[in-house]
């Protein structure tokens, strides 16, 4: 019984570690803002997003495991021109996407311990404390620390979203106002952004389902159902989560006609503020704890995504298989990420809202591009018949394909 409970909670590591990076600047803030703006009318959007992304991200789940190489190995196999694409896509906005978790999780800190330093002073003093445990640690300290702080997470946002249901406005579960106004789909671009997760997210997931695989204390390999569920249980507690935290925003500042902060203190401060004075000290607490678990444990997997990210691409464009060469690509460019966010931050950080909606905007602009990627990938390079999608999960990638080019074609036009 004990070796199957600690088989279930490997096949589950990759999954948590999804849910690590995805429940940060999207579900933090921006499902927050949905529900303090709009009440519960974008709920249903959110579920939306997320079933609409699974396949995307699954594929992810489904070449790893079967080939035991990353996904841009697939994007190679397709040709050159495929992980230069990815490349092109990517790298420009990576900076700006760690920048705006970074830049939240100090507004965060500031918020809740009261420092006087700016928020450029606090993201480089956590930026450069991530890397170094990044670096440090590896994908071990990577599953350990967050697998804590999901547990935080999970059970803070959970008894904090209870006790704001009787205080939520659920008539606005019925209002599609916002279809007719154009802000309104800006916002909603925004929201799709990083709603999990970035959609190049899918790159790291495949080498986590590797890595995962690798540290097997009991000798039993992980099938392609246990990988695919441990992979849909992460999916679905981020969901969830990211409803949970829209529920917190609609009961607590939407109830209370409050208007988002503008700043990245000043927002968590607010946020933090109004449970306090609404619920009371204790769900306060509960809040904090869950805030500060969230960006923890995003900006940890974000830093440790992107850096695999770009290493397998230089792995698969160079055709470079040497470990420990990869290994000094990966730590160049983990800090060559951290300086850029730290100039991201100081140059572009004047209005945090605007700024966070400016990188999960430009996040969500790639997502159609590495979905259409992952989905030539599954159905034309090799791969054993059991892991290529049926043909349920093979519309419903074509579905989101074409709704997430027409939200990027509308962003451009309005």
């Amino acid at each position: 019984m004990a070796g199957s409970r600690s088989h279930y909670w490997r096949t589950l590591g990759p999954g948590l570690l999804f849910s690590g990076a995805a429940v940060g600047v999207s579900h933090l803030v921006q499902s927050t803002r949905a529900g303090a703006l709009f009440g519960l009318a974008l709920a249903g959007i959110i579920i939306l997003i997320n079933v609409l992304k699974y396949p995307a991200f699954r594929f992810g789940v489904d070449y790893g495991h079967a080939t035991k190489r990353s996904l841009l190995a697939g994007y190679r196999e397709l040709g050159l021109w495929a992980p230069v694409l990815f490349l092109l896509v990517i790298v420009p906005v990576t900076p700006i996407v760690v920048a705006a978790i970074g830049a939240t999780t100090a507004g965060l800190i500031g918020a809740l311990t009261g420092v006087t330093l700016s928020v450029p002073v606090l993201a480089g003093l956590v930026i450069a404390a991530t890397v170094v445990l990044i670096i440090a640690g590896g994908y071990g300290w990577l599953d350990a620390v967050n697998r804590v702080l999901m547990a935080f997470l999970i059970v803070a946002t959970v008894a904090t979203t209870v006790l704001v249901l009787p205080r939520v406005e659920w008539a606005t579960l019925g209002d599609f106002g916002w279809a007719a106004d154009p802000a309104a789909i800006l916002f909603l671009v925004a929201l799709a952004g990083f709603m999990p997760n970035p959609l190049d997210v899918s790159i790291p997931q495949s080498i986590w389902t590797i890595e995962a695989e690798t540290r097997n204390p009991d000798g039993r390999a992980v099938t392609l159902p246990e990988a695919r569920l441990g992979f849909l249980s992460g999916y679905v507690l981020s969901a969830v989560l990211a409803v949970c935290f829209c529920i917190m925003g609609a009961g607590v500042m939407h109830a209370n006609a409050v208007e988002p902060a503008s700043d990245a203190v000043g927002f968590a401060t607010q946020v933090v503020g109004l449970y306090r004075e609404t619920l009371g000290e204790v769900p306060a607490l509960l809040a904090a704890i869950s805030a500060l678990a969230v960006m923890l444990t995003t900006i940890f997997a974000a830093f440790d995504a992107y850096g695999r990210a770009f290493t397998s691409a230089y792995s698969e464009i160079a055709d470079q298989r040497d470990p420990g060469r990869l290994r000094r690509v990966y730590i160049a460019i983990v800090l060559a990420i951290a300086v850029s966010a730290l100039s991201a931050i100081l140059f572009l950080l004047a209005d945090f809202k605007s700024f966070v909606d400016l990188a999960t905007s430009v996040a969500f602009l790639s997502a159609p591009i590495i979905a259409t990627l992952n989905h030539m990938v599954v159905t034309r390079c090799a791969l054993p018949d059991e892991a290529r999608p049926g043909a349920a999960m093979r519309l419903l990638n074509l579905i989101a394909i074409v709704l997430m080019s027409a939200l990027a074609a509308s962003y451009f036009i309005l």
